[in-house]
């Protein structure tokens, strides 16, 4: 079997986790700050707070800003479904909108056509690692006083007109999952660059402690909850941190690989990068029709080929909710949803296997 993805874990990374094992300090502490701070260094952003998870991270942004009963959270409908649940697990209500059927991003002209006075943010979702453009979403955030939240669960690495991912909106939420190429096993990165909002969410994931420089709980200021992130999850994701950029230059490679391969072959169309954006290819995904077919003949092939992700208006979650509001028809949404495949990447891929995988998804559409 070609996996779709295989996380790469280096000795140094063992290394790192046996010397926490060892320390007996394997809860939240100097380690998990260290990632936090290499993190917030390689983005370019003031603040990054370690969580336990994007979803969590993105639940823990929204409360930071106030949302709840009474707002609107606008979403893409081509997501995961964490994010629109996150909006409704704050009891605000989450308007589902469509995407371009070319980036797979949100589509701005639906995004500010669903602004109502209710509306208090946007969480826009750079997917598969595609920036979204943070010039159109300052435009509409100016002219209309909204919150950016960006869902950038797969985009450490992606950058808009040379400003990285993470660094652009107001609060940005980052997935360490093992199928992202820089992973801690579970746990996410919020990062800002507000002082403020990052107090704020400090103590809210120190189930509300008073904030001090020493770290040491001397008060507890409002009421919060536990997402910290264990020093032994840490030490994983700081040893993928040093080698960020190898990891990103391999991925790039193979993805341009991929691109010259498949930019020819008929029945096959590759999606439209974001205009000023790089991309870094936490997933490669390419078009196809009869993708579920598609799809399951190539996995009985030995390829592990996958959806992208989920349209939103077609599960009962959402559609059928009366605290979520849907608006507009989805075209692009669907189109996206059903033809949409993510093909194999991960570090150690070989030119062999990259190239067995072009060889059988062109034969499965020829």
């Amino acid at each position: 079997m070609i996996p779709l993805i295989r996380p790469y874990i280096t000795g140094d990374a063992k290394r790192r986790v046996n010397e926490v094992l060892d320390s007996g300090f394997l809860t939240e502490g100097p380690v998990t700050r260290e990632l936090e701070t290499v993190v917030a260094r390689y983005l370019g952003v003031a603040h990054c707070l370690a969580v336990t998870s994007c979803t969590t991270g993105l639940e823990m942004a929204l409360r930071c800003l106030g949302v709840s009963d009474g707002d609107e959270v606008i979403v893409p409908d081509y997501t995961y479904p964490a994010t629109a649940s996150a909006v409704a697990l704050v009891g605000a209500t989450p308007v589902i909108v469509d995407v371009d059927p070319q980036t797979m991003v949100i589509d701005y002209d639906a995004l500010e056509a669903a602004v109502t006075p209710a509306t208090k943010a946007v969480i826009p979702v750079s997917l598969f690692g595609n920036p979204v453009d943070y010039d159109r979403l300052s435009t509409i955030k100016k002219k209309h006083g909204l919150f950016v939240i960006e869902d950038a669960a797969c985009a450490l690495g992606a950058e808009f007109k040379g400003r990285m991912v993470g660094a652009c909106a107001d609060i940005s939420v980052f997935s360490c999952h093992p199928r992202k190429f820089v992973t801690t096993g579970e746990g996410g990165l919020v990062t800002t660059g507000n002082a403020e909002w990052a107090e704020w969410m400090l103590s809210f994931k120190h189930f509300g402690m008073g904030v001090h420089e020493s770290r040491q709980c001397t008060s507890f200021d409002r009421i919060g909850t536990n997402l910290k992130l264990s020093n032994i999850l840490a030490a994983v994701g700081l040893s993928q941190m040093d080698m960020v950029e190898e990891l990103l230059d391999r991925r790039r490679q193979l993805a341009a690989l991929y691109q010259e391969a498949l930019k020819s072959l008929p029945g096959i169309s590759l999606p439209t990068v974001t205009e000023g954006g790089l991309h870094s290819y936490q997933s490669f995904c390419v078009f196809v029709d009869e993708r579920d077919r598609v799809m399951a003949s190539m996995r009985e092939k030995g390829v592990e080929v996958q959806i992208g992700t989920y349209s939103l208006h077609m599960h009962k979650a959402f559609n059928a909710n009366d605290k979520v509001r849907l608006h507009g028809a989805m075209q692009g949404s669907r189109r996206a949803f059903e033809q949409c495949l993510t093909l194999p990447l991960f570090h150690e891929m070989t030119r062999e296997e990259l190239d067995t995988v072009v060889r059988l998804l062109a034969e499965e559409v020829g």
